[in-house]
Order: structure tokens, then sequence, then C-alpha cells
């Protein structure tokens, strides 16, 4: 009988609690056995992991196809993905131009333009179109070179040309007003105040899909992806005490001032560089 994928879901959820419980026994238990149990966990995970090594070997040789569909599977993904066996996509150009695109439309859009991307003429060219106000203001070329074109750099060093496709506009000694006129920095987006951090405690954070987390210890403040390394839990739920974010779904620890993985060393939490302007947080969006 084939199951539904809301059973599956279900199942996955039992099993999802069930280690839960086990771990929660497990984090009462003495020191030393607890490092039993650890031991015991590390065995069986590297003879996982060279059970899926030696599977995807034969499927990239016998079934390459599907091999792709399983990895499409969440849970597959993760599991492969824990075990070091697959790494992220890489974006397309035409992705990462759009990315970069992103991360100038806020300031286009506050004074009612935008931006279209119109061509990619490989080996080094971008074709770009100004929008609204920016497609007729005197300052569309200042909005070009220090904005458009320092971003999509930024984020595709493999281009070095990025042209407007719109008329050139004539100067007629109005004053310029253009979004990126002031020391603005392609790239980085102002997420949250510096006082909306707790102290000593995280502020969780979403952009566009991508969910953060910013951690605070005093003038120091850091940055990653709200993601635990084990089942890619969210961690804003976790309790941070002595700089050590404890994640409530299966109690692996953190240290927030490097990120690594203290249960189990090696493994790092995805950090996103962060840097204060005035009583700002900015964070560096890949």
């Amino acid at each position: 009988m084939v199951q539904s994928t809301t059973e599956k879901t279900q199942n996955l959820e039992e099993l999802i609690g069930e280690i839960s419980r086990y771990e929660q026994i497990v984090n009462q238990w003495d020191k030393n056995q607890q490092v039993v149990v650890e031991r015991l966990k590390e065995a069986i995970e590297s003879l996982h992991k060279e059970a899926l090594t030696r599977l995807i070997k034969t499927l990239k040789k016998e079934a390459f196809p599907a091999l792709q569909e399983a990895v499409e599977d969440e849970l597959v993904y993760g599991v492969l993905r824990y075990h070091e066996l697959i790494k992220p996509p890489t974006p397309s150009l035409k992705q990462r131009i759009e990315q970069a695109l992103e991360t100038v439309r806020p300031g286009l859009k506050s004074h009612h333009g935008d931006v279209e991307l119109i061509a990619i003429k490989l080996p080094d060219t971008v074709e770009v179109k100004l929008v609204g106000t920016c497609s007729n203001c005197p300052a569309s070329t200042l909005t070009m070179k220090q904005g458009i074109e320092q971003a999509i750099k930024t984020y595709c060093p493999e281009i070095t040309k990025v042209v407007s496709v719109n008329h050139t506009v004539t100067y007629t000694g109005e004053k310029i007003d253009s979004p990126f006129a002031t020391s603005q920095e392609v790239g980085w987006v102002a997420l949250a105040r510096v006082d909306e951090i707790p102290n000593g405690g995280i502020l969780p954070l979403e952009i566009e899909g991508l969910k953060l987390i910013l951690v605070r210890k005093d003038n120091i403040i850091k940055g990653y992806r709200n993601s635990c390394m084990h089942l890619a839990m969210p961690l804003d739920t976790g309790e941070v005490e002595n700089g050590i974010l404890t994640c409530l779904h299966h109690g692996f620890k953190y240290d927030l001032e490097t990120g690594e993985c203290l249960t189990s060393p090696g493994m790092f939490l995805e950090a996103y560089p962060v840097k204060r302007s005035g009583d700002k947080v900015l964070v560096k969006l890949a």
C-alpha cells in the first residue's frame, strides 16, 4: 500500500519526536554515559556515511537521473548535506545577477524607480534597463555606476561591463538626487537596530525567504542562518546561556562567537558578514 504525503509527513514527525525524546533522556545522564552514547552515535553515522557514499557512487554510474530525483526530496537532501556528501547548488549567473539587482531595488523603489535585466552577453557583459523615474533622471549615470554596476560586479566578478539600454539624459543643472548618491555600500542591507538585539540573546529575521539570526554580546554582533546543522531545524526558539545556543529540538549546542557546533565539533553554522552603521546593523547577503 502506497503511503500518502500526509502519512509520510506524520511518520517523519513521529520519528523526529522520538529522536528528541531519547536525546532529552540522554541529556539527563552523567557525562561518562553521554560520552558512550556520543561515540556510538559517531560510529553509526560513520557507517551510514560510508554506505551512502557507496550508494551514490553506484547510482552515478547506473542511474544518475534517479539520484537527482532522490536529492530533490527535502529529507534526503538534508541527510546528505549533514554527511557532507553533496554541496549546496551553485546559483547560475542569471540567478546571481538577479540577487545583485534585488539588493539595489529598495533604493530605486524609494525614488519610484526600478531596474530590469535585459540580456546577458557572454562572456562579460550585462544589459539592464532603468524603469520608472530612474529611466529619465539626470542621476541615472550615477545610479548605474555607484549602485547597479557595483552590485552586479560584487555578485558576478566575471562580469566587467554593465550597460544601460536607456537613452542618455542630458543634465540640466537641477539637483542630482540618486538613491546611491551617498556612501551607501552595495550588497549590505540594514536589517535591525542594535538595541533590537537582546544583549546575550538572539533576534530572528527573515528577508525574501532567507531566515537569519543576529546575536549580540555587548558591542559584538554576529549573523548566522537560522538553521541547525542537525535536521535543519530553526534555532531561534533555542536557549542562550553564557554564549552557548542550545537548539530546542534535539539539544545541539553552538558557540555563538565562532558558530561552531559543540555537539559535533568541526561543523559550523553558515555565517553572514555583519557590521554597524550608527545604530543600524547591516548584513552582507550572499
